[in-house]
C-alpha cells in the first residue's frame, strides 16, 4: 500500500506539504493541491482516516434530479440508501453536481481530498466529464441508471425495463391496441436507449406494426408531449407509452386540450409511479419502481464492493400498476403520416438498426 512518503519521495516535496495536500492546508497553491492529489491517485494511496469507523462517509452526488421534498422522483431513493448506509454507521452527504464542478475536480482526487470511501451517482448523463473517469477508477461506484464496462469497481442499480415495458404492452394488446406509440426522455441516456430497446423488442414480441414515427425522443418533462402527441394522433395511435410520468401528464393534458378523451381515445401509460401518478384525471397506469428499494439496493451493491465483491449489474423487478388511463381500444384511421425529425431512426440510428439486423436473424 502506497504511503505519503512515497508521494513525497515522487514529488520531491515534504511529508508536511504533502499532508496539507491531502488535508486541505491553506498555505500551499491550489496547482500543487491538485498536484499532490493526483499524484495520490496515481500512486494507489488510501487515506486511513476515511476507513476509520467513526469516520467512514459516502457520496451521493445528484444532477438533473429532484430529491429535496417528498414526493419528488429521488427523494425516497436517497432516503432509501441512507437508511441502509446508517444502520452501518456509515456517514452519507448528499452533494448537488454540475459540470462546472466536474471540470474543476478529477472524480478520484476529489473524493481522496473529501474522504470520501465510496459513491452513488444519480441523474448523470452519458456526457458528464466524470462518467470516462469512472472506467479507471479504483474508488467503489455505484450508478443509478447507467453503466460502466469492464471496471469491477462500478456497479449499476436500476428497475428491469425489458420487463416492465413488456408488461405495459401486455396490458394494451390485451385492450386490443394495435398502433402504440412511445414518448421517451432523453436521447443520449442510458435509461432512455434502454427503454427504446424494451419497447421496440416488446412490439415484435407481441407481433406489432413497428413505425419509427411513433418511437420519439423527448425530454423527462411535461412539456416534451406538445411537440410529438400531434403527430402521434394524426397517425392514428390508439395508446401511448411513456418514458416516465411527467410525460404521461403531459401527453393526457395535450390530448384533453386537443379534443381527445383519455382514456376513451387514447390509453396513456407512464413509467415510475410518482405521486403525481395517482392525483392526475384519469389517474394513471403506469409502470412502478419502490424507490426506497432503489436506495437500499444501491447501498448494498457498495457494501459489497467495499468487501470486494465485485458486481455488474443489480435490477429490481417492476410492477404494472392499473389506473383509469387505459382502456379498450377505439381504433380510427391515420389522417396523414408525420415525419418526426426526434424518432428513434433518426436520433439513435444504431440501436435502431441494431434492432432491425436482429429481427432479420430471427
Amino acid at each position: 500500500m502506497a504511503t505519503m512518503k512515497d508521494i513525497a519521495n515522487r514529488l520531491g516535496v515534504s511529508l508536511s506539504t504533502v499532508s496539507k495536500g491531502l488535508n486541505g492546508g491553506q498555505d500551499i497553491s491550489d496547482a500543487l493541491r491538485q498536484t499532490i492529489l493526483d499524484t495520490a491517485v496515481e500512486v494507489g494511496y488510501i487515506n486511513r482516516k476515511a476507513k476509520k469507523q467513526d469516520t467512514r462517509a459516502i457520496a451521493v452526488f445528484i444532477e438533473n434530479m429532484e430529491y429535496e421534498e417528498e414526493g419528488q422522483f429521488g427523494y425516497d431513493i436517497v432516503l432509501g440508501f441512507q437508511q441502509a448506509a446508517y444502520r452501518e454507521k456509515w456517514g452519507v452527504t448528499v452533494i448537488p453536481m454540475d459540470h462546472a464542478l466536474q471540470k474543476k475536480h478529477k472524480y478520484d482526487a476529489y473524493m481522496l481530498q473529501e474522504k470520501y470511501s465510496a459513491a452513488f451517482f444519480l441523474g448523470f448523463s452519458l456526457d458528464d466529464p466524470w462518467m470516462s473517469q469512472l472506467n479507471d477508477t479504483a474508488i467503489p461506484s455505484v450508478l443509478l441508471d447507467n453503466f460502466v464496462p469492464v471496471n469491477p469497481k462500478v456497479s449499476s442499480i436500476g428497475t428491469d425495463s425489458e420487463e416492465g415495458i413488456d408488461m405495459a404492452i401486455d396490458h394494451l394488446v390485451k385492450l386490443g391496441h394495435e398502433k402504440i406509440a412511445f414518448l421517451n426522455g432523453s436521447a443520449g441516456s442510458t435509461i432512455s436507449n434502454q427503454r427504446m430497446l424494451a419497447y421496440l423488442n416488446s412490439m415484435a414480441r407481441h407481433h406489432l406494426p413497428i413505425d419509427a414515427n411513433l418511437a420519439v425522443y423527448g425530454y423527462f418533462v411535461a412539456d416534451a408531449a406538445k411537440y410529438h402527441v400531434p403527430g402521434f394522433l394524426d397517425q392514428g395511435a390508439t395508446a401511448i407509452l411513456c418514458g416516465n410520468d411527467l410525460i404521461a401528464s403531459g401527453v393526457i393534458e395535450c390530448c384533453q386540450n386537443l379534443g381527445y378523451s383519455v382514456p376513451g381515445d387514447v390509453s396513456v401509460i407512464g413509467f415510475d409511479d410518482i405521486p403525481l401518478a395517482a392525483r392526475l384525471k384519469p389517474a394513471l397506469t403506469t409502470i412502478a419502481q419502490n424507490r426506497n428499494e432503489l436506495g437500499q439496493c444501491a447501498y448494498y451493491t457498495l457494501h459489497a464492493m467495499i468487501q470486494h465483491v465485485s458486481l455488474s449489474k443489480n435490477l429490481l423487478r417492476p410492477n404494472l400498476i392499473l389506473r383509469d388511463s387505459t382502456a379498450i381500444a377505439k381504433p380510427r384511421l391515420a389522417v396523414r403520416r408525420a415525419e418526426e425529425k426526434d424518432s428513434v431512426a433518426k436520433v439513435n440510428p444504431e440501436l435502431y438498426n441494431q434492432f432491425a439486423r436482429q429481427q432479420l436473424l430471427k
